[in-house]
């Protein structure tokens, strides 16, 4: 059999494309394997041109790799991922490279990798956004694995990424599950944005009474400044498609309850582990949980609102709109980059965040101009210790802060549900405060269970003797 030098096992949508993209590189020549022949058939069938490598077992499959052996898994996440993983190590040599490209819990892939290690097998997990599309024309990749795998596969990878300002949108994340885990940030932040965009649509609706195709034209226009992005652009796409049925508006037949697929949950449930806030992301997920519970929505229907809402000023209300879309924007980029670190430190990851900014610009879903602003941060500094601190951020949310009080004041008085950009406000607020209320939750902590305290005053831990005489000891008195 002849020889190819990289393989793909899953041949669903993404798969597929991938292998297309794959085989469409100077250089290439792309083994294919599905567990069920037919989807295989499928694709050789429909694309000749790609001269693919069909293998009907996972032997033959191992037969048509040259050395080192190099796969990329394109299976749902979970229990069919591991079996996989234990076919492919079963027919793979030490030295070969296990490839896995769908959305896991990087904690999975660190187990994986660990696993797999001790074969002599090289596992990398690797996030890969862009969806089917950028499967196919050329995503953002974040692998992860050891260095030597990335000798192997950083070629390869560096062939079928997307391209932004002349470089490849793909780095070498980091050891074991870093990959998967800055794929997980990312979608977080995704979700983020995404919300964000739909509370500025949901507050222009609402306060102007422009009709969908009018807002298109709104979010057109912002995608010309700032505020150019990749969501920006298809929100307009979206608001402006009328429904062939009704005539209607298309967002207006859409039933208003968002899924998700997990790695927004995920985000949030690493982040509380991690002692890292992501309140703006957390909401985005929370709302998609609220929207899916139409029992409880019907009975709240009931309850007391303020009344009709309208603004003065529809240009003026706007561009609010925008700036606070803005700022809150930033904030949830820059709750996902703490994450990272946070991540990084806990896991022993070195993870270059501005080149995970880099990689981002083009391919994924949250590639947007601003990207190359955080690149730019984390070069000039790259111990930032909180993105919106580097100047131009600073500069960023700090003139756009009143605009964003009036868009959360008017929400708040208009009874119109706005928790991303509410969340986010509070937390630029929280940074900035110079006292915070968490002195009394720890006393409050140390009355009820002898948590201790530290003072603003002298150096030490302490406790009160509440129910006691109510003095202050040192906290090794109380053992």
């Amino acid at each position: 059999m002849s020889q190819a030098n990289i393989g793909v096992v899953g041949l669903a949508v993404m798969g597929s494309n991938l292998a297309r993209n794959l085989a469409s590189r100077d250089g290439n020549r792309v083994a294919v394997y599905n567990r069920s022949w037919d989807k295989t058939e499928t694709l050789t069938a429909d694309h000749p041109e790609a001269n693919f490598i069909a293998a009907t077992t996972v032997q033959e499959f191992a037969a048509a790799l040259s050395k080192p052996r190099t796969a990329i898994i394109m299976v749902k996440a979970g229990a069919g991922t591991d079996a996989v993983i234990d076919q492919l190590c079963e027919v793979f040599e030490p030295g070969d490279i296990i490839v896995d490209g769908g959305n896991a819990l990087f904690t999975d892939t660190i187990r994986r990798e660990k696993a797999v290690r001790e074969t002599g097998i090289n596992f990398v997990g690797a996030g890969i956004s862009g969806g089917e599309e950028g499967a196919l024309t050329g995503p953002s990749i974040m692998p992860g694995g050891s260095a030597e795998a990335w000798e192997t596969l950083g070629p390869i990878l560096t062939g079928i990424a997307a391209i932004a300002e002349g470089e490849a949108c793909v780095t070498h994340i980091g050891t074991d599950g870093a990959g998967h885990f800055v794929k997980m940030i990312h979608n977080g932040i995704e979700y983020a944005d995404m919300q964000l965009i739909a509370e500025a649509y949901d507050l222009i609706r609402r306060g102007t009474g422009l009709s969908p195709a009018e807002i298109a034209d709104v979010f057109t226009e912002w995608n010309k400044g700032e505020l150019e992005s990749y969501l920006i652009e298809i929100t307009a796409e979206v608001l402006r498609q009328t429904d062939a049925a009704t005539g209607k508006p298309l967002v207006d037949v859409i039933v208003d309850q968002a899924g998700s697929k997990g790695t927004g949950v995920w985000t949030v449930q690493t982040a509380l582990s991690l002692g890292t806030p992501v309140s703006g992301i957390a909401e985005a997920v929370f709302a998609r949980g609220l929207s899916s519970h139409p029992e409880q929505r019907a009975l709240a229907g009931g309850l007391a609102g303020p009344s009709a809402f309208a603004v003065a000023d529809k240009d003026a209300f706007i561009e609010d709109v925008r700036q606070a879309l803005y700022a809150s924007k930033i904030v949830a980029y820059s709750q996902g980059f703490d994450a990272i670190r946070a991540g990084a430190a806990e896991y022993n990851w070195h993870i270059n965040l501005g080149e995970v900014a880099r990689i981002w610009r083009g391919g994924c879903i949250i590639r947007a101009q601003f990207l190359n602003r955080i690149t730019e941060a984390y070069r000039a500094d790259e111990t930032l210790a909180l993105l919106m601190a580097a100047p131009y951020f600073a500069k960023a949310v700090s003139g756009a802060q009143e605009a964003w009080r009036r868009v959360v004041i008017a929400a708040a008085q208009a009874g119109i549900p706005a928790p991303a950009f509410g969340s986010s406000l509070s937390y630029y607020d929280g940074l900035r405060a110079e006292r915070l209320p968490a002195a009394l939750v720890q006393g409050q902590r140390d009355f009820f269970g002898a948590h201790t305290y530290k003072r603003i005053d002298k150096a030490g831990t302490f406790h009160t003797l509440w129910s006691g005489n109510r003095t202050e000891i040192a906290a090794e008195d109380t053992h």
